[in-house]
């Protein structure tokens, strides 16, 4: 009698071999994710749909809590000032006082300065990536309807006829840094404190620096 492999053991490299034989037809042809280590580099400076953040979040310590702060200026009171380098967005109270928010702004190559004035507010706003996002980071999703877990976080205050805003986040760990597109974001408490304090036609001046 011919010893051969038990029954079995027969049929277990039968299914290996075509397992072998499935993934190298089907393998190159579906889309496979990036590794986590990649999509964590990645997210790092961009944002995360999906990660809850509740409205209350507030930057409770250190230079980027919200404070009243002195502040040389001769615009009117209500005026927001931002000023880039520094990340601190201010809103004037007149007699040389400023309420101070610290505040997330663009990475390197996105900072950008002006004069604009609020034309939209919002609350829980939606949030469509711009196609040119989408092309940096694909994996995002095209729309996301607003809510805890959308990166725009409780409010949004749209600046004049641009792409840009202040907004809330989901990542408030990231105030204080350059982490965005372009956009100025606060806490989530923050920017809700904010958002009561100024109105549709506020004048908005964005400094890369302060000027003495």
């Amino acid at each position: 009698m011919t010893a051969s492999s038990p029954l079995p053991a027969r049929r277990s490299l039968l299914a290996l071999a075509l397992a072998a034989a499935a993934t190298s037809v089907a393998g190159p042809a579906m889309g496979q994710p990036a590794p986590p280590s990649a999509q964590r580099e990645t997210l790092s400076v961009g944002d995360e749909p999906g990660r809850v953040s509740t409205e209350e979040v507030t930057i409770q310590e250190g230079p980027f809590a919200r404070q009243v702060v002195f502040f040389r200026t001769t615009e009117a009171p209500g005026t927001m000032v931002i000023h880039t380098s520094e990340r601190f967005l201010y809103v004037v109270l007149g007699n040389n006082r400023a309420l101070r928010y610290g505040i997330g702004v663009g990475r390197e190559g996105f900072t950008w300065s002006g004069l604009v004035r609020i034309s939209r507010k919002a609350e829980w706003p939606d949030w469509t990536p711009p196609p040119e996002m989408i092309q940096r980071q694909p994996y995002l999703p095209r729309f996301m309807a607003g809510g805890p877990g959308n990166p725009m976080g409780s409010r949004a205050l749209y600046l004049g006829s641009t792409v840009y805003r202040v907004h809330g986040t989901n990542q408030p760990e990231t105030i204080g840094h350059a982490v965005s597109s372009g956009c100025f974001r606060l806490a989530n408490g923050d920017v809700i404190d904010l958002y009561s304090r100024v109105s549709v036609g506020t004048k908005v001046i964005i400094r890369h620096a302060a000027s003495l």
